[in-house]
């Protein structure tokens, strides 16, 4: 007997959790006492990972001198078919005495969220622990001090890109509003301007579209740091997906326990943000908070607060801020999906008469707010320039050359399958749901389909007819169609008219 076996991919996406899968007769499992749930220790050769047990039953699919891997564990063991690795207990996370700490209520100092920080990305730590930890910092759990060393702890585990002391343009928006695509749109004006913006950006995780997904309907966004930087260099900006850049690379684990939470905490939310800003080597930065009852920030004395924590926090960092607060009430544009989100974009930038005219003047905020905060800007006047290079086209041309340097630019597809909504009565719409209106593009296969989403037709605002046609829903197959159909007619209140005739 030996305490090894031979190495077999799952073919089983467990996102960033890495996951052994071991037959329930394995002499390694009767002789070690593993059980499912175990945290086990995986060697091969000099590398080595710690992953969760799956237990699989006799006479099932696998082999009792094999373990199968999940995606994540395969790719970070780095294993290879034929390989054989070694099983033990590993050692108890060092981490874990200081998350107890902080769930009885104890500050932590940098050292300490360093060592949890570190027990993440080494995976010693369990679902159940970091739960514990995104716990323990909900709410206001998280004083000022701590909101800063976290935001340390968290840019100084991964790389932070270094420009040479020029000045690095960002910005930021904290989410909550489906539509809001603003940054391709501020990345070309701010580039276009002579700027220097390397826009990294995240997928979705519980929302229909994220940055990177959008911009991914139109080039690649898959890029290292190398890329990413020899884009810069030539195009004044990028945007591309931050996942694979290992910026801040914490963060992702932390938000990946903290969705399902459904957990508010301003001290996470602004580490998650400024660390990542940090570690891109941004020196002025720009935060978008759009405030309604449906988006994420839901009232101005939550944006207030939350703006403090991040003026304070950017500060002990030495970053240059501004807070922008936006009307958060409804979607923006008319795509809610990575595709219609694209084409939403390039209407604005190629100034198509029917270019969804709100999204444009956010952007425009944007932008000017942005080159108003640059060393060499002149308050009041970025919006007019950013205006200018807007309508010149001169954005548009550095979009299509951020997208060519990125590997290519491709015109964003269509969705196969599509039906509209109709309005059950006149009224005159009067409110929107964020968060159900982006449900029901998410059950329509958004983003995981980039094609699917939503198409909004009228606006607030509007006088409606019974009938009329008010959004469209888009899939890639008639049971996504029919599953995010069966939802949207269950629902009321997504879009309110009132009772009022037209």
């Amino acid at each position: 007997m030996t305490d090894t076996l031979a190495l077999v991919p799952a073919g089983i996406d467990t996102y960033r959790q890495p996951v052994v899968y071991m037959n329930e007769d394995c002499h390694i499992c009767r002789s070690e006492g593993f059980a499912a749930q175990t945290r086990v220790r995986i060697d091969l050769e000099d590398r080595w990972i710690i992953a969760t047990l799956n237990v699989v039953g006799r006479g099932a699919w696998l082999d009792v001198d094999q373990a199968a891997l999940s995606a994540s564990a395969w790719a970070a063991l780095g294993a290879r078919a034929g390989d054989k690795g070694a099983f033990s207990h590993p050692e108890p996370p060092v981490s874990a005495s200081m998350i107890r700490s902080k769930a009885y209520g104890d500050r932590l100092d940098q050292a300490g969220f360093a060592a949890i920080v570190s027990d993440t990305l080494d995976s010693r730590l369990s679902d159940l622990e970091l739960a514990a930890f995104v716990t323990a910092c909900a709410g206001e759990r998280l004083d000022e001090p701590e909101t800063v060393a976290l935001t340390r702890a968290m840019q100084g585990a991964g790389q932070t890109l270094d420009w040479g002391g020029r000045t690095i343009l960002d910005k930021h928006c904290v989410g909550g509003l489906p539509g809001n695509r603003t940054t391709p749109i501020v990345v070309a004006i701010i580039a276009a301007a002579g700027h220097l913006i390397p826009k990294t950006s995240s997928r979705a995780i519980t929302s229909p579209a994220g940055t990177a997904d959008t911009m991914e309907a139109m080039a690649p966004v898959a890029l290292d740091a190398a890329a990413l930087r020899r884009v810069v260099e030539a195009e004044g900006g990028c945007i591309v997906w931050g996942g694979g850049l290992a910026l801040s690379p914490a963060d992702d684990h932390f938000i990946r326990v903290e969705r399902p939470l459904d957990f508010d905490s301003t001290g996470q939310l602004v580490a998650s943000v400024l660390s990542k800003k940090a570690a891109a080597g941004a020196t002025h930065v720009l935060i978008d908070m759009p405030v309604g009852p449906t988006a994420k920030v839901r009232s101005e004395k939550a944006a207030e607060a939350l703006g403090v924590r991040v003026s304070a926090v950017s500060n002990a960092l030495g970053l240059n801020l501004a807070l922008h607060i936006s009307d958060g009430i409804a979607p923006v544009g008319r795509g809610i999906g990575p595709t219609l989100e694209a084409i939403d974009v390039l209407a604005v930038l190629r100034r198509a008469p029917d270019a969804p005219a709100d999204l444009r003047e956010r952007a425009l905020d944007l932008a000017g707010h942005l080159l108003d905060l640059a060393p060499d800007g002149v308050a009041g006047q970025g919006r007019d320039r950013a205006r200018a290079l807007l309508d010149s086209g001169a954005a548009e041309a550095r979009f299509m050359a951020i997208c060519e340097a990125q590997g290519g630019f491709r015109e964003p597809g269509t969705a196969a399958q599509r039906i509209e909504i109709h309005a059950p009565h006149a009224g005159l719409l009067t409110s929107v749901d964020n968060r159900r209106i982006a449900r029901i593009a998410k059950l329509a296969g958004a983003p995981r389909q980039k094609c699917a989403g939503i198409r909004l037709l009228v606006r607030l605002g509007d006088r409606v007819d019974e009938g009329q046609p008010l959004y469209e829903l888009h899939a890639e197959t008639a049971g996504e169609l029919a599953y995010a159909l069966a939802y949207a007619e269950s629902q009321t209140g997504v879009l309110t008219l009132s009772e009022e005739g037209p």
